[in-house]
């Protein structure tokens, strides 16, 4: 084969390869071809990267459709789902029996999230036993120094109770101890990141998928939260991400939940730093 030969052989295979990669993207948006419809979604905070940009590829494929997304943390979702309020209401946990009886919920699980607790940068203290983390959130442990760190007091930061990053932290991390009445509470991971950010003396805790450089996440019990510690079961404060519907998902919302459990939607969750479920 000539030089001459090779290259338009190397080009069309090239060409292949983005027709039929082309072909696939497309496939899986096909299914909103022809609606003109509006999609309210709301709910969990720790599902927003992925709602908002499986939404921007849904509108920028169809501009007939019209996705809302907002936060309120998982008790919200799943209440104004219940309540015909939204589409599809996010949650960062199960739905309870009594919210299931009440509403007639549907859940669909598509990422697996872990939960860290995180603190400044700055911070000398970068890991912990599940026993000091315990003590730092009820308030028997008030200043870095009892752990090794400056002569600061600990400032703690929490979710309120309707989140479902708090009661995953909750359960799995300080194994239901109280959280102390002086702990500063934030609406979302994004507002948790950002405290924690700009507080050298803080210690909050956030969804594995919303860490990165402005916080560092602190190695419990020898194990630190990753992506990979998570899926290996090696790290145990992880949840499931879920989508609620009231009673089967129809139209549009089903159409939604089907493309985020799909290979495209999937993809979304890997890059979003969640761990897919297909």
């Amino acid at each position: 084969m000539t030089f001459r030969n090779l290259m338009v052989t190397i080009l069309f295979m090239i060409m292949l390869f983005f027709l039929v990669a082309g072909n696939c993207f497309s496939d899986e948006l096909d299914r909103f071809k022809g609606e003109k419809q509006i999609l309210r979604i709301s709910g969990g905070t720790a599902h927003i990267p992925v709602m908002k940009e499986a939404a921007k590829r849904i509108m920028t494929f169809n501009p007939d459709i019209r996705i809302t997304i907002a936060g309120g943390g998982s008790g919200a979702g799943i209440k104004q789902v219940g309540e015909g309020l939204v589409d599809i209401g996010n949650s960062g946990r199960k739905a309870t029996e009594a919210e299931i009886n009440k509403y007639g919920l549907k859940m669909i699980k598509w990422a697996i999230d872990g939960v860290a607790a995180v603190v400044n940068p700055k911070n000398r203290i970068k890991t912990l036993t599940r026993q000091e983390l315990q003590d730092i959130f009820s308030g028997k442990i008030t200043n870095w120094k009892e752990l090794g760190g400056n002569d600061k007091p600990i400032n703690v930061y929490t979710r309120d109770k309707a989140s479902g990053t708090r009661s995953v932290f909750w359960k799995k991390a300080l194994k239901k101890s109280d959280i102390t009445n002086k702990a500063n509470v934030v609406v979302s991971n994004g507002a948790m990141k950002t405290a924690v950010k700009n507080d050298p003396y803080s210690i909050g805790y956030i969804s594995v998928g919303f860490i990165n450089d402005s916080v560092f996440a602190i190695v419990l019990d020898g194990v630190k939260p990753t992506l990979d510690s998570v899926k290996q079961g090696h790290y145990k404060v992880a949840r499931g991400l879920y989508s609620n519907t009231k009673g089967d998902a129809k139209g549009l919302a089903k159409k939604f939940i089907d493309y985020l459990l799909g290979p495209d939607g999937q993809k979304i969750a890997f890059e979003k730093g969640f761990i897919p479920v297909n």
